[in-house]
């Protein structure tokens, strides 16, 4: 990764072809890609069909936006790259520019864990975000200090301040995001780490992504009230309106 251009990768225990799949058809994107919401297929459309250029033969995916995926085999695996363009020198543009690096290193990982995990099957999400009381931080609001140190592959038990009894492995760590998997939602994936410094952000904040599996309509409901409820009365939340 450069300052200027940075290049993010995660390998995939898929083939190419596979994994190609999952870039094209717009059923299989929202499997990986983002968070359940009512214009998530807008924002499909917009991103992955809308001015894109593709080179299916060469496994590589030029967006509007002049992000470019490509697919690399390697030892049996495929390495997806994303590389991001430069910035613009537009400081409206440049300000989140950092927020679209740090989406990209969310849905990667949730493409990863949706494919290896699950073959990308339906899943249910739970997006939380916002500001937290300065020097606070997502791991520490959700009772994951213990986490720290830990690295790709650990195991961790640990009861949440959520109250769920959270147990399964580290499959990320970086410089701002924690990825680990959660047992006993199929397994689900939860994701956590900072939200960059910008404008609209002068101390930054905190986002959580929870990705759940095999779950019925009554237990997620009940999961997603009880998480949302928790995360509006965290330390530094903005009062509701």
């Amino acid at each position: 990764m450069t300052e200027s251009q940075p290049v993010l990768e995660v390998s995939i225990a898929a083939a190419p072809a596979v994994v190609w799949q999952a870039l094209r058809d717009p059923e299989l994107i929202r499997r990986w890609h983002g968070w359940d919401y009512d214009g998530l297929a807008d924002e499909i459309r917009q991103i992955y069909f809308d001015d894109v250029t593709e080179d299916a033969a060469h496994f590589v995916l030029a967006l509007d936006k002049a992000d470019r995926f490509s697919l690399h085999e390697r030892e049996g695996t495929t390495v997806v790259r994303v590389t991001r363009p430069p910035r613009t020198g537009d400081p409206a543009a440049d300000d989140w520019y950092d927020d679209i690096t740090e989406g990209w290193t969310t849905f990667l990982q949730s493409l990863k864990f949706g494919i290896e995990r699950h073959g990308l099957d339906e899943r249910r999400t739970l997006f939380l975000e916002g500001p937290v009381a300065e020097g606070d931080s997502a791991r520490h609001l959700l009772g994951l200090d213990k986490l720290e140190g830990l690295k790709v592959g650990d195991h961790y038990n640990v009861v949440a301040e959520t109250g769920d009894l959270l147990r399964g492995v580290v499959c990320s760590v970086g410089e701002h995001q924690t990825a680990v998997s959660v047992d006993d939602l199929g397994p689900g994936l939860l994701q956590f780490g900072e939200q960059p410094v910008n404008a609209a952000r002068p101390n930054g904040g905190a986002q959580i992504l929870l990705v759940a599996y095999d779950l019925d309509d009554e237990e997620w409901v009940e999961l997603e009230e009880r998480w949302t409820e928790w995360w509006q009365a965290r330390p530094g939340a903005e009062p509701a309106t």
